[in-house]
């Protein structure tokens, strides 16, 4: 039986799978705009690399360590589809990933990834811990089409932060309820978790997002320019 997010998946890749899904606006005039397909092929090569690379299976908790930002929407559609829990209230996990690695980022986790945040950037600027995987390196050359190696559990938890959610539970119970064909505006400086389920509730209702880091002014410009359904 498909989990929700695997479903997800499908409808993001299968139904006008050109037009926008997820526009990112960042500092600097950084302006990333992800099609259904491309999300696809990125959750898709994210989840490659967790199943192949760091041995990741479902009912496995990954703690995000990461701000509200397309590439943290990546790898919690990527650890879903899995079947693994997304931990984002900073509690204990197998799998650590963050955009903050350290010499004492790995402590209490089987690995841990670095993600750099920057849209174009190739590798992690600079050295890494030894063992902590670099996410920008890695992540292109896994396939583009992504298959579990174990069927995932619909009753596995999915979600824990502000309360816990099953997979069962991830478009029923996590996502907030949106309007049809939603074109929506996601802030993220009101927090992954807040952001994530907005996005997972315009997603399920066929629309699409556009999240917004703190430092951008949400100008009326950039409202009509996205065609942003409402603020």
């Amino acid at each position: 039986m498909s989990i929700p997010a695997v479903n997800l998946m499908t409808a993001l890749r299968s139904g006008h799978s050109t037009s926008p899904r997820l526009t990112w606006y960042g500092p600097g005039s950084e302006r990333v705009e992800l099609s259904g397909r491309v999300f696809d092929n990125w959750v898709a090569k994210t989840g490659n690399l967790l199943q192949d690379e760091l041995d990741a299976e479902p009912g496995m908790a990954v703690r995000l360590d990461l701000p509200a930002h397309w590439k943290s929407f990546v790898w919690a559609l990527a650890a879903w589809q899995l079947g693994m829990e997304v931990v984002l209230d900073g509690t204990s996990a197998e799998l650590l990933v963050t955009d903050k690695p350290d010499d004492g980022a790995g402590a209490g986790f089987d690995a841990v990834v670095a993600v750099p945040l920057a849209a174009l950037a190739m590798r992690w600027p600079g050295e890494l811990p030894s063992g902590v995987v670099d996410y920008a390196a890695e992540v292109r050359s896994h396939g583009d089409v992504f298959m579990a190696h174990d069927e995932p559990g619909a009753e596995n938890p999915a979600v824990r932060g502000t309360a816990g959610y099953a997979h069962s539970a991830l478009l029923e119970g996590f996502a907030a309820a949106q309007e049809p064909g939603v074109r929506l505006l996601v802030r993220a400086g009101d927090g992954l978790e807040s952001c994530l389920s907005a996005a997972l509730g315009a997603w399920k209702e066929d629309g699409s997002v556009v999240l917004v880091h703190e430092d951008v002014e949400v100008t009326a410009h950039l409202l009509d320019n996205e065609r942003v359904s409402r603020p």
